[in-house]
């Protein structure tokens, strides 16, 4: 008999809380079968979510092979909470996630005035 994995908790109602996921390794790049049990869930998802949201766009190797870097495997358990578990449609962590991005660019011009008015 098949040992019952993550995933098929995660199909029967028990999903793993951000809290729950495993660390991510210091590593430079990570296979998608890597991301998929790193942020509890399937490859197929993950290629779903590379069509909807822009800023997630692993580079492709041989045989169109992805390999995700760390900032991407950060940026996907956001966009897995934001879904998961605060109720964000689609479009909505999409537009969460260009909010924080203006913000981010605004907090790092913002930096920039400091540095100018510092001298």
């Amino acid at each position: 008999m098949l040992e019952k994995t993550e995933f098929d908790a995660s199909a029967s109602g028990a999903t793993l809380t951000s809290a729950q996921l495993p660390p991510i390794p210091a590593k430079r790049y990570f296979t998608i079968g890597e991301v998929a049990d790193l942020c509890g869930v399937r490859s197929h998802v993950l290629r779903y979510w590379e069509q909807e949201f822009t800023q997630l766009s692993p580079q492709k190797r041989r045989g169109n092979r992805r390999y995700y870097q760390h900032h991407e495997v950060v940026l996907i358990r956001r966009i897995r909470a934001l879904l998961y578990e605060e109720g964000f449609t689609i479009s909505g962590a999409r537009n969460r996630l260009e909010e924080a991005r203006g913000e981010l660019q605004l907090r790092e011009e913002l930096q920039v005035v400091l540095q100018i008015l510092a001298k």
